[in-house]
């Protein structure tokens, strides 16, 4: 609509149907509802006048128009009964709530049991308001060991963001077994990387999700390289706020090659900034092979490469020095998240 925007009303009408716009690429800005009494919503619509020339709904009470000329040609409007009118309101009722969580960051509810100037006049201020407010959709590109995961659990946690590592997501897909996860399965037994296609529908199909699209997401892991930031740029999920996490090689591998986890509750240790609580932990605790040191310098080599290409098409992203303790690195993130 050439950038105008838009307004939609009466739907959607339940949080299935959210979740169907949101798929479809259409993802409201600002969701106003009202809400008023049963009774106030029986007696506005005993007294619906519609205008024959121009379809505008008026109400003998409520809603009169100021031209006398239109006041003279008004009809009855053909309203509900009663009866499907209070079984409607029921089964709205019913889906109210999942509404409100579906929309909760983008809403404004409304008491519509006053004249229409007034709620006119709070809508517009929501919108206005509002309007510079864009819901973060970040990305974090940086080295094995410079603190991704850490850094988008911390930003998750006080922004309420949805904490997306593509590593993890991948192996939740596949322990679903159908579908996409079947076909993700044999890779990561076989430990070669998920075709760039199957990752980003797996990517995509998670992104479109309500809570992604109402509250925003931090994703972590992905894109990886410059064919993979690409394909995010020309998908209707591209981000709106991008950070290279810079760390050098010295302290990238004495986090990678330091860390151990518990194989027993899967919690992350390591030996000098979180140490195992106890001995009979430390015992079981478990290196992973990708954190060797040779393995760890070859990855690091390989990004190395691969994140000069990236920055072509992220010429605006922001570089963080993760040589920082992690918090350090949050503050230094947080400062930016809302800033244009």
């Amino acid at each position: 609509n050439d950038g105008q925007g838009w307004v939609l009303e009466g739907i959607p009408q339940s949080r299935l149907l959210v979740l169907q716009l949101q798929q479809a690429g259409i993802i409201p800005e600002h969701v106003v509802m009202l809400e008023a009494p049963d009774d106030v919503l029986l007696q506005r619509s005993r007294g619906k006048l519609i205008d024959p020339i121009t379809g505008d709904v008026y109400h003998q009470i409520f809603v009169r128009p100021d031209d006398d000329t239109i006041t003279q040609r008004l009809e009855w409007g053909q309203g509900l009964s009663e009866e499907k009118l209070l079984a409607e309101l029921q089964c709205y009722r019913c889906e109210v709530t999942g509404l409100r969580s579906a929309y909760q960051h983008v809403l404004k509810v409304i008491n519509g049991d006053q004249p229409p100037a007034d709620v006119y006049q709070q809508a517009l201020t929501f919108i206005r308001t509002r309007c510079q407010i864009r819901t973060p959709r970040i990305v974090l590109v940086g080295p094995p060991g410079s603190g991704k995961s850490h850094l988008a659990r911390l930003v998750s946690e006080k922004y309420k963001l949805v904490d997306v590592s593509s590593s993890l997501l991948l192996r939740s897909v596949a322990a679903d077994g159908s579908g996409a996860g079947a076909e993700i399965q044999p890779y990561l037994d076989d430990g070669r990387p998920v075709p760039d296609s199957l990752l980003l529908q797996v990517l995509e199909d998670r992104l479109s999700q309500v809570d992604c699209s109402c509250r925003g997401w931090i994703l972590h892991g992905f894109p990886c390289d410059l064919q993979q930031a690409r394909s995010l740029q020309k998908s209707q999920y591209q981000p709106n706020r991008v950070f290279f996490l810079e760390a050098t090689d010295e302290v990238c591998l004495e986090r990678l090659s330091l860390r151990a986890t518990d194989p027993v509750s899967g919690q992350r240790y390591h030996s000098v900034t979180r140490p195992a609580p106890n001995i009979e932990i430390q015992t079981r605790l478990q290196t992973a092979p990708e954190d060797g040191t040779e393995t760890v310098t070859q990855r690091l080599k390989q990004f190395r490469i691969r994140s000069a290409a990236m920055m072509s098409v992220y010429p605006d992203a922001v570089h963080l020095d993760a040589d920082q303790d992690p918090h350090s690195v949050f503050e230094a993130l947080e400062s930016r998240l809302y800033t244009n």
